[in-house]
């Protein structure tokens, strides 16, 4: 399990780098920023179809959630992942929200490696009262674009 995570973040890596090692340059600038906001977006509204656009059409998009235990690999379980945890088509109000701090990002030519602490709940409660723990999203350049080929969550305790 711990070797496939591994796995998953090199071969992110790999795809930006040729075969001498050194990172190519990317034709397209990645906007961290935006990025995140986007993503932030569609899972506040919990808007199936608009998550699914963010994420890579690949059997090698991977994701691991701090909701459940194990590697969720492919888009049909990225999906199902999301629809257990009450995403639907056309999304619904928020409740509470999620939202990201100390956000970092690293471009590696055609792929970029976000970190950031999640929070998830009320912004205005106080922070040791909400959920919130690590997040890293890896992002690769496709469909014009660039989409998240793996994402990983992790709750502190």
């Amino acid at each position: 399990m711990y070797y496939g995570r591994i796995a998953a973040l090199l071969a992110a890596f790999a795809i930006a780098c040729n075969a001498r090692g050194e990172i190519e340059q990317s034709t397209i600038p990645f906007d961290a920023q935006a990025a995140v906001e986007e993503w932030l977006a569609a899972w506040n509204t919990r808007d199936l179809g608009r998550i699914e656009g963010l994420f890579l059409a690949d059997s090698s998009v991977s994701y691991l959630s701090s909701e459940r235990g194990g590697l969720i690999q492919g888009p049909a379980a990225v999906r199902e992942h999301h629809v257990s945890m009450g995403f639907v088509e056309g999304g619904l109000i928020p409740q509470q929200e999620l939202w990201v701090e100390e956000l970092r990002a690293q471009s590696y030519g055609s792929a970029a490696v976000l970190t950031g602490i999640w929070y998830y709940g009320d912004r205005a409660a106080p922070r040791d009262s909400v959920q919130r723990g690590p997040m890293t999203a890896v992002y690769v350049q496709a469909d014009g674009g660039y989409r998240i080929a793996h994402m990983h969550f992790a709750e502190y305790r």
